[in-house]
């Protein structure tokens, strides 16, 4: 293409979103490249069968694990990326989480949380963050908890999900881990792109996979644009990643790599590094009698006693909950049990190890390579074993029996951290603008730059982060 635009965007997911209605608005010339295609809307992305059990919809992308077995993460490419699939609880790191945390093996960022807070607010305004009072079998079930003295204590969960989904029970039932087809549930393509795909200022692309991208002749500190996997050539000014946490540090690996530049540039050893994704498990309990709540996930569970860890319930029902059973058990038992289970998800902050890393290709191999082992972490995965160990044991005590899932490694909901930002060269790949250190106008604005990921989800982050990056890109470089 002969067109120069201003800025390329290379992903859809929360931060490209973002970035792109940030820098449209501006009245930037913006095109945003996709992976992906755009989701049907045909109501098969609610359909548990298809979603959940065939996973059609997922990348089938095949990766090798730490000791070179084949698996395939659980990742999506489509317009809007995971937030189509994500279950839009939209909630905000602590201010502390901002912060070094050594015993915990977590890094600072560059930035503190009040220079994040306005973009936060943005964010939560774009996506209609709601919350939700909770359903009578989670008031129950929590009250109990909340009362028995174990420490447990609830907060409403920020939810970007509109309040008319409760009069779509087929929505309200399949909004975690589902992509909407009223549009009920706000994620980057529907609450972000759409605001914005009529300017003419704005280009979108699906199903362009970028291969590479190009540098400028004279100096390869600074790229021109990119370049597809047919062969085709973008060219712009500025080039934002996010490709997401797996993806965006093989296309920076394989570039600097072939400039030359993982030679010269500080940065180049920790890019792919200090991968994080939460230590994550998944939590049945069981009742005598079925469980009717709709939504269900609208509150947050914390304890004092477990500082880098939260609890939500899941928003299956009982139908999504029986597939969480093991496969032995016979399936219309399965179904029964399900409808007397509620689900939770409980996560623990993994904090940050060099050694967990993303590698473009290792050793050769037809396949990249995610190194990643939670032994690695000891503080992390002895608290993520006591708040399991722990809140099963304060379940049983109100009467609810309850088995724990290991989410396994290729459960990449949460991947981020492995092109961290700091202000260090040496230790970080990003500075607290975004921009890659050493290279001229590359910029990364998905969760890859987080030097944590506090004990929530992180999906809001990344949204307000890439807010922040976009907007002073815009005040920077006005167009001509």
């Amino acid at each position: 293409m002969n067109e120069r635009y201003d800025c390329i965007i290379v992903g859809s997911g929360a931060g490209g979103s973002a970035a792109a209605y940030r820098l449209a608005s501006d009245g930037r010339r913006v095109l945003l490249l996709e992976k992906g295609l755009e989701l049907p809307r045909d109501g098969s992305t609610l359909d548990v069968d298809k979603v959940i059990r065939q996973g059609i919809f997922k990348s089938k992308e095949p990766w090798l694990d730490r000791k070179g077995r084949a698996f395939e993460p659980e990742e999506y490419f489509n317009l809007g990326g995971k937030t189509k699939w994500y279950g839009a609880a939209l909630a905000r790191f602590e201010p502390h989480e901002f912060e070094a945390e050594p015993a915990h093996q977590c890094l600072p960022w560059p930035l503190a949380y009040p220079e994040l807070a306005p973009y936060y607010e943005q964010a939560e305004e774009l996506l209609g963050v709601h919350r939700f009072e909770p359903e009578p079998d989670l008031r129950a079930i929590v009250g109990k908890l909340t009362g028995n003295g174990a420490g447990w204590h609830a907060r409403p969960l920020a939810l970007a999900l509109d309040p008319s989904i409760v009069q779509h029970p087929e929505e309200a039932a399949h909004f975690d881990a589902f992509a909407s087809v009223k549009n009920l549930k706000a994620d980057g393509q529907h609450a972000l792109l759409e605001r914005v795909q009529h300017l003419p200022n704005l280009a979108i692309l699906t199903g362009q996979t970028v291969r590479d991208f190009i540098a400028d002749p004279d100096r390869s500190e600074r790229l021109i644009g990119v370049r597809g996997e047919d062969g085709g050539e973008f060219q712009a000014e500025t080039v934002l990643l996010a490709a997401g946490a797996l993806h965006s540090p093989r296309l920076l690996q394989n570039y600097l790599t072939t400039t030359g530049l993982a030679e010269r540039l500080p940065c180049a050893k920790t890019v792919g590094r200090n991968y994080k994704s939460h230590l994550l498990s998944a939590v049945l309990a069981f009742s005598a009698t079925p469980k009717t709540d709709l939504l269900r996930k609208t509150l947050l569970l914390l304890n004092e006693r477990l500082p880098h860890s939260s609890i939500q319930p899941l928003g299956f029902d009982g139908e999504l909950l029986s597939t969480l059973i093991p496969g032995f058990v016979p399936r219309w038992f399965a179904r029964t049990l399900g409808h007397r289970a509620y689900g939770f998800f409980l996560q623990t902050e993994d904090g940050s190890d060099p050694a967990n890393r993303v590698v473009a290709k290792a050793n050769g191999a037809q396949y990249p390579q995610l190194d990643y082992d939670p032994a690695r972490l000891p503080a992390a995965r002895e608290e993520h074993r006591r708040l399991v160990r722990d809140f099963n044991q304060s379940l049983l005590r109100i009467g609810l029996p309850a088995a724990a899932k290991t989410i396994p490694l290729a459960g990449t909901a949460h991947a981020c951290g492995t092109l961290v930002a700091g202000h260090d060269p040496e230790t970080s790949v990003v500075d607290a603008n975004g921009k890659v250190h050493g290279l001229d106008n590359l910029y990364v604005v998905d969760g890859s730059i987080l030097p944590r990921s506090s004990r929530v989800n992180p999906s809001l982050t990344i949204y307000a982060w890439a807010l922040r990056v976009a907007e002073q890109l815009s005040r920077r470089e006005q167009p001509a």
